[in-house]
């Protein structure tokens, strides 16, 4: 038997990923900006005092990101908020007649995006048209500017085009080369959580910690 090796059981293989994935998202956690969120914050705070809207702009993962962030941010922080990529048939329709590259763009336009309003990416790269990457999201900033709008995102790698842009910008940190996406889609979430469940921006109490209270009593 002397020198025969066996590769690890699939249960020891599974164990050593996961306990990588979790280490690197503890150190994405140390590494986060907490001013930039606290940036973030302060201008959702002023949009819903003045009365803007918020639009949330994602690809892929990102844009189911952005459904639920949606719901979050009309529910919870009780600001009106929208997404391009929530009516299919629209969506789906500007793309056939007028190309991917155009349809949030034009999608806002007919939103009347104004200065009064944001937009937020949720994005791994921030759009990068010399790489013909996310170049909808880079339409729909330009036309932002264009209008004033502010411009906030979270988003990973080196933050692309969005990054260059925003008003205010949280950078999924790349720990790991090989997970810059799951690493930046999941942070999305925690980071937008916490922006919604803010005391700054919570319009009163969440369901079950309601009920907790109550039962504590």
């Amino acid at each position: 038997m002397m020198g025969l090796h066996f590769p690890p059981r699939m249960g020891e293989a599974r164990m050593s990923y996961t306990l990588q994935y979790l280490r690197e998202a503890a150190q994405i956690l140390q590494r986060l900006d907490t001013s930039a969120i606290d940036r973030m914050i302060s201008l959702l705070v002023n949009l819903r005092e003045q009365g803007g809207r918020l639009f949330l702009l994602g690809v892929g993962g990102s844009a189911a990101n952005a459904a639920h962030a949606v719901n979050d941010f009309r529910k919870i922080a009780r600001i009106e908020a929208y997404s391009p990529s929530d009516n299919v048939a629209e969506l789906t329709a500007r793309i056939n007649d007028d190309g991917w590259e155009h349809a949030y763009a034009d999608w806002l336009h007919t939103s009347r995006l104004s200065e009064r309003d944001m937009i937020f990416v949720l994005s791994v790269g921030g759009g990068d048209r010399s790489r013909n990457i996310s170049t909808n999201i880079v339409r729909a900033l330009e036309y932002a500017r264009d209008v004033d709008a502010t411009i906030c995102g979270i988003v990973g790698r080196d933050g692309g085009y969005t990054a260059r842009v925003a008003d205010a910008f949280v950078l999924v940190p790349t720990v790991n080369t090989e997970s810059i996406t799951p690493h930046a889609e999941s942070f999305q979430t925690v980071i937008w959580h916490l922006i919604v469940s803010h005391p700054a921006l919570r319009a009163g109490a969440l369901k079950w910690e309601s009920t907790q209270q109550r039962t504590a009593a």
